[in-house]
């Protein structure tokens, strides 16, 4: 909307650059063009304002499939006035000289003209197919809706240019997208289960290979185990015979020991005997001169007659001395 001042009589105008304005005097245009500013009589004076920036229309409206569906077309469609003077003269674009408001809805005009248009090649595409494609036909659609629009001579005699043309979306009513979803939703569900399974039979697989290392260990263990309860008998076995061994060879020297002692003790009781004898001898040798035995001294004389060279009983024990 076109800034509009006051100074007494008069009144001056100051547009913006994406705004074109023209001044009429008496039927007879006076000025013209984009972001004008300028003085001018409101009572004589006629303006019009038109809007030359692009502006964006969304659409949203309904189509039947050949299977008689109902979906809803989502589109948006840009378009500027690429000929304001063309549009003044087929809309009402003029504005309050005394305010600078606008009088009427040109714009409002073109966008229901625009939804109109753009509508009846989309209908008229979706009617011949069925739901599955004209779900994926969205390319399509924009084509054909791109196409109506550039082409329409209605658009190009009021001075409208579609700059584009977009289809946003293509959808069923909720329920039959729900239930269209519901196969994908399904597969999708499948490979998740699957997958599921699949890590929980690794899982499993995992801690059967854990628990076979435990038992693997626990065997190997039990085997080291045995291995060291046998050593530790064999080594109880050799002890008790080193130790039997030991014993034996005590006893062995503690009885050649008792038996030196013996014989030492038996020789020591001889010497002595010989001591005594040698004694006796010395006393029967004190007593008197022996003689020497007569040849009569035979082996006839009792057994306690010694014949040796002196005879300890002689000559009294022996019976043939006297004679």
């Amino acid at each position: 909307m076109a800034d509009v001042s006051r100074r007494l009589f008069l009144r001056h105008l100051r547009s913006t650059p994406t705004s074109w304005v023209s001044h009429s005097v008496r039927g007879r245009a006076k000025r013209s063009g984009v972001g004008l500013a300028f003085w001018y009589r409101p009572l004589t004076a006629v303006l019009s304002e038109v809007p030359v920036d692009d502006r964006e229309l969304p659409l949203l409206f309904h189509a039947r499939t050949s299977d008689f569906t109902d979906v809803t077309v989502q589109a948006t469609v840009t378009y500027r006035v690429a000929e304001p003077a063309v549009a003044v003269s087929r809309l009402d674009f003029s504005i309050d000289p005394y305010q600078g408001t606008a009088r009427g809805r040109p714009l409002d005009q073109i966008a229901t003209l625009l939804a109109e248009l753009a509508q009846q090649p989309a209908l008229d595409l979706l009617s011949r197919l069925p739901l599955a494609e004209a779900l994926t036909e969205v390319a399509a659609v924009r084509e054909a809706v791109s196409a109506a629009l550039g082409s329409e001579a209605r658009l190009s005699d009021l001075g409208v240019q579609v700059v584009s043309a977009r289809v946003v979306a293509i959808r069923p009513e909720p329920e039959l997208e729900r239930a269209l979803q519901t196969p994908t939703r399904e597969a999708v569900q499948v490979e998740a289960d699957r997958a599921t399974f699949a890590r929980r039979a690794q899982a499993v697989e995992q801690e059967r290979g854990i628990a076979e290392n435990e038992l693997k260990n626990k065997i190997e263990l039990a085997r080291r185990e045995q291995q060291l309860v046998e050593q530790h008998g064999a080594n109880a076995r050799r002890k008790a015979e080193l130790d039997a061994a030991a014993q034996l060879a005590d006893a062995q020297g503690r009885a050649e020991r008792d038996r030196l002692l013996t014989a030492a003790e038996a020789e020591k009781e001889r010497a002595l005997a010989e001591a005594k004898a040698a004694g006796v001898r010395a006393l029967g040798v004190a007593a008197g001169r022996p003689r020497r035995p007569s040849s009569r001294h035979t082996a006839t004389c009792p057994p306690r007659c010694c014949r040796a060279w002196r005879c300890a009983s002689w000559p009294v024990s022996c019976p043939r001395s006297a004679s």
